[in-house]
């Protein structure tokens, strides 16, 4: 693929029905709790990205037999009790989520392993997970929390009480995986955050209880001897639907009917923030699966776009689409405000930094602090000028915002490394190629 993508045209009116790419974090958790199977687990539309492929690449070599073919990929496990090599190094790619998690499920490791990473995820905090890891019996040597870091598991690892402040499914998914392997009943307490992993549970039938309130949730989670296989066909990815409903809501006379989404009320902050600016999104079809609740997702574009002063409780449902929703805030009337939300500046890159950025070279005023943006919409900007969008980390999220931008706001954008999309959404040009009908 080449280095840079140049865009100078704004879209033209369309009107499309598409399929998305299955959901990242499904299919992650997914290949993890099918390595802890001995039978074999099926699943269907399984997202075949760079991120997905190393949490495979990683399973496979604890012992697990995969098999990827056409759009099925099956996986016979080696049970709860992972065969640890001499000198083993797993290698997480990209994959915040892939990395955390993997730890939990190795919290009971009889050697010694190296978990590395790619450039971005060794910049990211792994504190997060090793402290409660650490507090079950395992140890770490790393530099500040830091990949590559080297763990030790424990034969018998001893359930924990968690708290989990930050919102961060990563964590409390880590401490779930882990407490799987004690002997005993671990306790968190968890900030608001995906529960995609609770419901995988619950469908396996593990022995997790969960007491919801407004902020927190209450979770206990017993040891188990045995997991059963897992048949599964992963709905489309939330996040990844988001750019074109995104790209829908800013362009003139178009609409999009995206089929089988995984609309999780943990995943859709983007949905609800985006109708208290205006938005007209709606869900159709909605049902349950396995557990979770997927709808086709339709979208048209939307006038009168109004700034919104985001409320702090659809922070972390919205986490990996903040991006997408600061593109909303430049078209609307007035000023948006999003607080408390310094957990963007723990993805792949500085995603805060790098929205306030963007903003500024489009033409957007905007004022930000450690924590906070204040974007002050203009719904006539045409950009007129060339924006070159380079050195983000290859953050895929920003690179796919700022083609959203190109497409919408206009001007000439020349973007690096498209690359950066097969960590999570391989087929995101071809998608586009298919709704505008030009060669990208």
């Amino acid at each position: 693929m080449r280095k840079v993508l140049t865009i100078n045209r704004i879209i033209k009116p369309f009107n499309k029905k598409i399929y998305i790419e299955g959901d990242k974090s499904l299919s992650i958790r997914w290949v993890l709790l099918s390595s802890l199977s001995r039978n074999k687990s099926i699943s269907y539309n399984l997202l075949k990205s760079d991120d997905v492929m190393s949490a495979i690449s990683c399973i496979k070599k604890l012992g697990s037999r995969v098999k990827v073919k056409d759009n099925k990929c099956e996986i016979i496990g080696s049970g709860l009790n992972y065969k640890i090599k001499k000198d083993l190094i797993l290698d997480a790619g990209n994959s915040g989520t892939l990395g955390r998690l993997i730890l939990g499920l190795l919290v009971n490791a009889d050697k010694k392993f190296k978990l590395v990473g790619d450039k971005s995820l060794s910049k990211r905090d792994f504190g997060r997970v090793t402290k409660p890891l650490k507090k079950f019996g395992a140890s770490f040597r790393s530099n500040k929390n830091r990949l590559p870091l080297i763990m030790k598991g424990v034969q018998k690892p001893k359930p924990i009480n968690f708290y989990e402040k930050k919102g961060s499914a990563q964590s409390k998914t880590s401490v779930i995986f882990a407490a799987l392997k004690s002997e005993g009943t671990t306790r968190i307490k968890a900030k608001k955050s995906r529960d995609h992993t609770e419901i995988l549970l619950k469908h396996l039938k593990i022995p997790i209880n969960i007491k919801k309130t407004k902020n927190l949730d209450y979770i206990s989670i017993k040891g188990v001897k045995k997991i059963n296989s897992l048949k599964y066909r992963i709905p489309g990815d939330m996040s990844s639907s988001a750019f074109f409903i995104v790209l829908t809501i800013l362009s003139e006379r178009s609409q999009i009917l995206i089929k089988n989404v995984n609309v999780n009320p943990s995943r859709i902050g983007v949905i609800n923030i985006l109708k208290k600016m205006g938005a007209n999104i709606k869900f159709i079809n909605t049902r349950k699966y396995r557990g979770e609740m997927i709808a086709d997702v339709f979208a048209k574009s939307s006038e009168n776009l109004k700034g919104v002063t985001c409320p702090r409780n659809l922070n972390s449902s919205a986490i990996d689409e903040f991006l997408l929703i600061f593109l909303i805030a430049a078209r609307s009337q007035g000023v948006s405000r999003f607080n408390d939300i310094s957990e963007l500046n723990q993805k792949e890159s500085e995603r805060l930094n790098w929205g306030s950025k963007i903003l500024s070279l489009m033409g957007i005023k905007n004022k930000k602090t450690k924590d906070s943006i204040k974007i002050y919409g203009n719904p006539k900007l045409q950009i007129q000028k060339t924006i070159h969008i380079k050195n983000f980390l290859k953050d895929h999220r920003v690179f796919m915002m700022s083609v959203i931008a190109a497409l919408t706001f206009g001007g000439k954008w020349k973007i690096n490394d498209p690359d950066s999309i097969k960590t999570s959404f391989p087929s995101f040009l071809k998608t586009l190629k298919f709704i505008e009908q030009k060669k990208y």
